[in-house]
């Protein structure tokens, strides 16, 4: 079993401002704001969180491969 990455690098898609966040684990991140030119990011079609579409890595719970957004935090940001 592979262990977890907490660390991703966000980047926004609108200025392509990247900043490091820890991810949590218990719960998903619906919306996230760019801190340099405030778009607020949410999931593409298909991707359960912000960490999934705009981060290089994919949030624990689909690292587990145990599907996201079970947790009762799931949307917290």
């Amino acid at each position: 079993m592979n262990a977890i990455i907490l660390e991703s690098t966000l980047t926004c898609p609108e200025c392509g401002f990247s900043k490091q966040e820890i991810m949590p684990t218990d719960a998903c991140w619906f919306f996230y704001e760019c801190e340099h030119c405030k778009t607020l990011l949410r999931p593409l079609p298909g991707d359960c969180c912000v960490f999934c579409s705009y981060g290089t890595v994919k949030c624990p719970p689909i690292q587990e491969q145990r599907g996201c957004c079970t947790a009762a935090g799931c949307g917290s940001s």
